[in-house]
């Protein structure tokens, strides 16, 4: 089971949903930058679970005890590791789930691969508990790229069928900061009430929904990335589906641009200045594998949440039997509301790979 990622810096994830403690070690860092734990923590508090009525009732503080790399607040060059230790996990007997195959989980293909030694507690290595160290380790590149003028913006575009506005290719940077300051990521008050509505429902029908992220990324200069096999989508892409529930990701306009003639995709150059733009990104500031200069823009799909209390058919791996399934504990309605910190931190990481601060 691989847990590694990175050419420029180097990534090791490790634990579980319900294990004693989780991590993330980052090698590579650059020495002497000064990191503010308080931003980190703000961006910690954003992905935590049990902070609003949409979400699990597990409340976790997300606490990251740094155990080398950074002395006085500032990297030493040595890898940096971030510790977080569960505290809100709830023992209970697996057993069932060792045998019962949760529709839309990993257990079954995991049970084939690891021979039914994984972890099944939560999720295990698979829960999407993990992503709060991937969160920890994208809030430190998101400073050093902000150093660099590289800023990360994302909000919920869509909650099932209700769709927040699409960042503009005018939008303000007062605009972004709005939204980066709002406690929930969406551009549209209005929609994000419709949006709420529809979770609500969905956690009283023991159900859940899922939805879509849309990410902009300002300040990255052109001649980032490579063609083909080293594409910057490519490279991005690999970080993005590693986020679990992920299911599509696209550059651009995914609505839109299939449907457009040539004429109309192409996002036309002109020069402000000594500053090359295009009137439309449309490509979403990728060409060729490479950047442009323009915002990169892209859209990740993200499922329902598999755990619903509704009962739903499954097997029996122990009897070879079909069988019933009726999921208990605590879980999101809707983790894609949760999910623009991670999404964030992501891209983060990744174009602090590509950039090689």
């Amino acid at each position: 089971m691989s847990a590694n990622w990175g050419r420029n810096i180097e990534l090791s994830i490790f634990g579980e949903s319900h294990g004693k403690a989780l991590g993330i070690n980052i090698g590579n860092l650059p020495s002497g930058i000064k990191i503010d734990m308080d931003a980190v923590k703000r961006e910690m508090a954003r992905r935590a679970p049990g902070q609003t009525l949409m979400a699990t009732s597990r409340r976790e503080p997300d606490e990251v005890e740094i155990m080398s790399g950074l002395v006085d607040g500032i990297t030493t060059g040595a890898p940096l590791l971030g510790m977080i230790y569960n505290t809100s996990q709830h023992s209970k007997d697996y057993s069932e789930l060792k045998i019962k195959m949760r529709p839309g989980h990993s257990d079954y293909p995991a049970y084939i691969k690891y021979h039914g030694f994984n972890d099944v507690r939560g999720g295990g290595h698979f829960s999407g508990r993990l992503t709060a160290p991937i969160v920890f380790a994208g809030a430190i590149c998101k400073q050093i790229l902000a150093d660099k003028g590289i800023h990360i913006y994302s909000h919920v575009l869509s909650i099932k069928d209700i769709k927040d506005d699409h960042f503009s290719v005018d939008i303000t940077d007062e605009q972004l900061e709005e939204l980066a300051n709002k406690e929930f990521s969406v551009l549209s008050d209005e929609k994000f009430e419709k949006m709420r509505e529809l979770i609500l429902e969905a956690r009283k029908n023991r159900n859940s929904v899922g939805g879509k992220i849309e990410c902009m990324i300002k300040g990255v200069p052109a001649g980032i990335g490579s063609p083909f096999f080293d594409s910057l989508e490519s490279r991005m892409s690999t970080l993005f589906f590693s986020i679990p529930a992920v299911k599509s990701v696209s550059f651009g306009d995914l609505d839109d641009i299939t449907q457009y003639y040539g004429s109309e995709a192409n996002d036309a150059y002109y020069y402000d200045g000594e500053i090359v733009k295009t009137k439309t990104n449309h490509n979403g500031g990728i060409i060729g594998g490479i950047t442009n200069g323009m915002p990169i823009l892209f859209t990740l799909g993200i499922k329902p949440t598999s755990s619903i209390a509704l009962e739903q058919d499954t097997i029996n791996v122990a009897t070879h039997e079909n069988t019933k399934l009726a999921i208990v504990g605590r879980h999101d309605p809707c983790i894609a509301m949760r999910a623009p910190s991670v999404v964030e931190a992501m891209a983060a990481i990744a174009i602090m790979d590509e950039v090689n601060v």
